[in-house]
């Protein structure tokens, strides 16, 4: 045996032994953990509840402390507010409760009635009666000696008396104030602490950061995280609670129940308990109304309100003042509620869903409990394509039909196609020849036959029937080559451009004679190896012999970057190599129809355009007054994102004016003594934000034709750009703050809004007024505009 594959065994088996003993130290670890939050709970709670009341106390000290009261002076009087709204509160309850406690006498006739009246009706002989009586005359005919001889030994009965020990009075105060004194004891406690918590807040978040450690981004991201979902989850408990309360209390009253106010109240107080609060808060006026009333009508009138109430509580007021505020699923906030009561009994479960979110956001910040966010978190653990995948490989098309069906958006078939279809085949492809069995390659074959049946018959296309293909899509070496070009074939069809798709197969003469490519203006070759040099050049060369005036576009959705060059795309074969669906569709649309691809890098001119440009004069932003400051902001954004430059360009009717540049760029300057580099609108890229009022983000210009030779992107050589619109308050765009580098890039949803933030400072500094950021709708889009906006083709 040789020693490679003992070594490979042996290194196997250590690195099994390691996961074995990291696996129980996390035990180990959990264990000791569990238990010490059991174990200290006498103090573990006090401190959890006032950091609680004090993320919910700390907006309005911060907003007083800005406000010129010293923090001291502003956590004194949120303080004592917070005491005399206990108090007010402790007081209503009590005056609600005196008054009901006096009415009680004259309901007893009421409840004894009903009671009367219910034991009536249940008193009469029934199944179960009639049954137990059979039973006795059994028993008694079987063994009717032995049942009177067992009585009879029985010994007498002795006789018990209960003797009250003699108590003190002081031992009598012990015993009747001893319940009452650890309560208080515990709020004052918590009091203390909140105090503390407001008031040294500063240097408790430093003491934090210190304990969380590692990177001091990573940190103070979590703790702000943390901080905006506890804040928004608690405002959004209070709204939701006092939205129930008032319609509670008011239809009480509206029905006559007595004590409406406390129960109102009380209503609103138990929602902060999760599961178990509506519940308990809905028996006391429930059992009010069953005294009450001498009838029913109350008893049922006050159900029906409180069960409406839930109703709408639930399934409209909570999902939309919740939304995804806490980040965490729905099975998760069972399961720490159940957690956290086991352990800290009820006040666990009113803490359970800030905890747990405090959980969730360690578990994004520390890759070492990265596990916390995939057993914790709302988010999908598995993305779009992964989740596909997996379903193809389970034999269950089915389920992955309707993940597409939830995924696909307006209808956007070739988006989802570009997005995520040719990623489920990028991942097919890397399987299958490592991981994937015979039975898996089927399955998988089947399904997406299925998924593509099912996506051409729900979405067909609008293509004359007598039109002649004027592109074939042809598969390259496996099959999964052909169903990339099953979706490239309806994609172009969707565009307008009929198109056939042919089937791979060993390229011999035989085969290529069977192709019937005449006809045919385009041909389309795919390919999802990572090396398809040698058998695209092979495939190109016959197709060229045959086919001399055939343009060939080759599909190379797995390979390298160098592959896609100019150079080595001509040493193929080939006019053009693209590597998305959206590429592919662009580039045949533009050699199939030239001038009118070239009429999509033109935008137009959006319906209010005289008033826009009208906004931007008044503004006089092209004199040149704000040069500096906009030069300024244009730097601060090249650095925040990290780009070689960026610039502030306003357009007018017909020219494009850069008023801000991060740094000194190539161009045509003005002659007015602003020396501001101008170019045609027609030639301005930004004129695609202007026309829509939207971002605009294209991650890599070279593959998209739209902008591929555009004549800004060309002068300034930038393979990525970025773009938004610069909106004032009526909704005019006068320009917008762009971002560009040299090498391909993309942006992150936040990284998008951030952008949108600026590009609002930028309108303040223009204009002179506080703008709010924009919220412009963001299509997504494959190569070229992902997340940004997508330009009409």
């Amino acid at each position: 045996m040789s020693g490679e594959p003992v070594a490979e065994t042996l290194s196997q088996v250590e690195g099994g032994h390691a996961d074995i003993v990291r696996f129980a130290a996390w035990l180990g670890a959990a264990a000791i953990l569990i238990a010490a939050l059991y174990f200290g709970q006498g103090i573990l709670i006090p401190l959890a509840v006032a950091f609680l009341i004090g993320f919910a106390l700390n907006p309005v000290v911060t907003w007083l402390s800005r406000r010129g009261f010293p923090r001291a002076v502003a956590v004194i009087t949120v303080m004592l507010v917070l005491v005399m709204l206990v108090a007010a509160l402790g007081f209503l309850v009590t005056s609600q409760l005196r008054t009901l406690s006096a009415q009680l006498p004259v309901y007893q006739t009421t409840i004894r009635e009903k009671v009367h009246d219910l034991s009536a009706g249940m008193r009469g002989p029934g199944i179960l009666d009639k049954a137990m009586k059979t039973v006795e005359v059994v028993q008694s005919e079987v063994s009717p000696d032995d049942a009177t001889s067992k009585a009879e030994a029985l010994p007498p009965p002795q006789r018990v008396e209960v003797v009250d020990p003699s108590y003190t009075p002081l031992k009598t105060a012990i015993t009747w104030l001893a319940p009452a004194v650890e309560p208080i004891a515990t709020a004052g406690i918590v009091l203390v602490f909140v105090f503390l918590v407001l008031l040294d807040r500063s240097d408790l978040r430093d003491r934090l950061i210190r304990l969380l450690g590692g990177n001091l981004h990573r940190s103070t991201d979590a703790m702000q995280e943390a901080g905006r979902r506890i804040s928004k989850y608690l405002l959004m408990q209070l709204v939701v609670n006092v939205s129930y309360g008032i319609p509670m209390g008011l239809g009480l009253w509206a029905i006559g129940v007595p004590g409406w106010l406390l129960w109102g109240t009380l209503a609103a107080l138990m929602r902060f308990v999760p599961y178990v609060g509506p519940m308990l808060s809905a028996i006391f006026p429930i059992a009010l109304a069953f005294s009450v009333d001498p009838g029913w009508n109350m008893v049922l009138l006050t159900i029906g309100l409180i069960v409406f109430l839930e109703l709408v509580s639930n399934n409209v007021v909570e999902p939309m003042l919740y939304g995804s505020s806490t980040g965490l699923s729905a099975m998760s906030l069972i399961a720490a509620a159940t957690f956290w009561t086991a352990l800290w009994g009820p006040v666990g479960l009113i803490l359970s869903t800030p905890l747990t979110v405090c959980l969730l956001v360690l578990g994004r910040s520390h890759p070492q409990l990265q596990f916390l966010d995939t057993l914790l978190g709302s988010e999908p653990v598995l993305d779009v394509p992964t989740r596909i995948y997996q379903r193809l490989l389970a034999d269950d098309p089915e389920e992955a039909l309707e993940i597409v069906d939830e995924t696909l958006e307006d209808d956007k078939i070739v988006d989802f196609y570009n997005d995520y279809g040719i990623e489920v085949l990028r991942r097919v492809s890397d399987d299958y020849l490592s991981n994937a069995r015979a039975e898996h390659r089927l399955r998988v074959a089947n399904g997406m036959d299925m998924l593509l049946d099912d996506l051409r018959e729900e979405y067909p296309a609008a293509l004359d029937p007598s039109s002649r293909p004027r592109v074939a899509c042809i598969g390259g070496k496996w099959e999964i080559d052909s169903v990339a070009c099953e979706m490239l074939v309806h994609a172009l069809a969707l565009e307008g451009i009929a198109a056939v798709e042919r089937r791979e197969g060993v390229v011999t003469a035989r085969y290529l004679s069977g192709l019937e490519l005449d006809g045919i203006d385009i041909i389309c070759l795919s390919y999802f190896s990572r090396d398809p040099g040698v058998p695209a050049r092979t495939f190109c060369r016959r197709l060229r012999k045959l086919w001399p005036g055939k343009k060939i576009v080759l599909a190379l959705w797995n390979a390298p970057e160098s592959l896609l060059e100019s150079e080595a795309v001509e040493r193929l074969g080939a006019e053009e190599a693209v590597n998305s669906v959206h590429e592919a569709v662009r580039r045949i649309h533009r050699m199939i129809a030239p001038e009118a691809a070239r009429e999509t890098q033109i935008a137009a001119a959006p319906e209010n355009d005289a008033e826009r440009v009208k906004a931007l004069v008044d503004t006089q932003v092209l004199d040149g007054h704000a040069r500096e400051d906009l030069d300024g902001l244009a730097k601060r954004a090249a650095d925040v994102f990290d780009v070689r430059f960026a610039v502030i360009s306003a357009i007018d009717e017909k020219n494009e004016f850069i008023v801000g540049q991060s740094k000194d760029l190539p161009g045509k300057l003005t002659r007015n003594g602003t020396d501001m580099i101008t170019m045609p609108r027609d030639e301005a890229i930004c004129d695609h934000v202007v026309s829509k009022g939207q971002t605009l983000v294209v991650d890599d210009t070279q593959r998209d034709p739209r902008f591929a030779d555009h004549p800004a992107i060309k002068l300034w050589e930038t393979r990525f750009y970025a773009g938004a619109p610069l909106m004032t308050t009526d909704g005019m765009v006068l320009g917008a703050l762009c971002l560009l580098d040299t090498e391909p890039r993309t942006l992150q949803p936040e990284e998008l809004e951030l952008l949108e933030s600026m590009a609002a400072d930028v309108v303040s500094t223009i204009t002179g007024n506080d703008i709010a950021p924009p919220s412009p709708a963001r299509d997504r889009e494959g190569t070229g505009a992902k997340l940004g906006q997508r330009v009409p083709d």
